[in-house]
């Protein structure tokens, strides 16, 4: 998935609100950029951090910058838009570059199901429907080792019981962690943070629910999926 616009660098000043960041661009002028991240961006949004922004001239939109990438400034970036890897999934399933999944014909996005849920993607073709969760993964606390999540997730247990329920239906169903890291060789749950999403993913990895972990490639240019990563429970 390539940015529709070239990002432009920038230091980071502070997030608030979740959804906002004050900036200093290159040539010293401070704007306020839209951060697409309801996480805590544990070890992200740290001051005088150097970041990317894709700017944008859409009249709709209050905020003329978004923050995309924070740059560590040794060869490796980390992807904060959780936006983008179901954007950049959709892409590689359209195009049948996603190794693990089961045969499949048709790629449905935001599907419902469960409890006043949608799925990312449902999967269908000559057997068992396959219902596909996507999450965004950029927290590091060991080097090499990517975890998940980084601030307690209610919405993210529930989807893990109901995928559980669709392999109790006959059903497959997939927990697909996309690491937006690419200093990172292995993905692990964050038990710590949030016990009671550690004890969902034991049940629902019990019942049937497969785990498949990937990387991302990322530049200031575009973020692709890169290769499968082992996921340690």
């Amino acid at each position: 998935m390539e940015f529709a616009t070239s990002l432009v660098p920038a230091r980071l000043i502070r997030r608030y609100k979740r959804f906002l960041a004050d900036v200093r661009l290159e040539d010293g002028r401070e704007v306020t950029a839209h951060c697409a991240n309801p996480g805590s961006m544990m070890g992200l949004a740290e001051p005088g951090t150097k970041i990317w922004l894709e700017p944008n001239d859409d009249p709709k939109k209050k905020l003329r910058f978004g923050w995309r990438l924070v740059d560590h400034e040794n060869g490796h970036f980390t992807g904060v838009d959780t936006s983008v890897p179901n954007r950049a999934l959709k892409a590689a399933l359209l195009a049948h570059e996603v190794p693990g999944l089961p045969t499949y014909d048709l790629v449905r996005p935001e599907v419902k199901y469960g409890q006043n849920s949608r799925i990312d993607f449902l999967l269908s073709g000559s057997g068992p429907d396959t219902y596909v969760e996507v999450k965004s993964v950029t927290l590091s606390r060991q080097q090499g080792v990517a975890e998940f999540p980084d601030s307690v997730t209610a919405r993210g247990a529930k989807h893990l019981a109901e995928l559980a329920q669709m392999v109790a239906e006959g059903h497959r169903a997939i927990m697909f962690y996309l690491v937006q890291r690419t200093d990172c060789a292995e993905v692990t749950l964050a038990g710590d943070i949030d016990p009671t999403y550690k004890a969902a993913f034991d049940q629902a990895a019990a019942a049937g629910v497969t785990v498949l972990a990937q990387a991302c490639q990322i530049s200031p240019q575009a973020i692709t999926l890169g290769k499968p990563l082992r996921f340690r429970a």
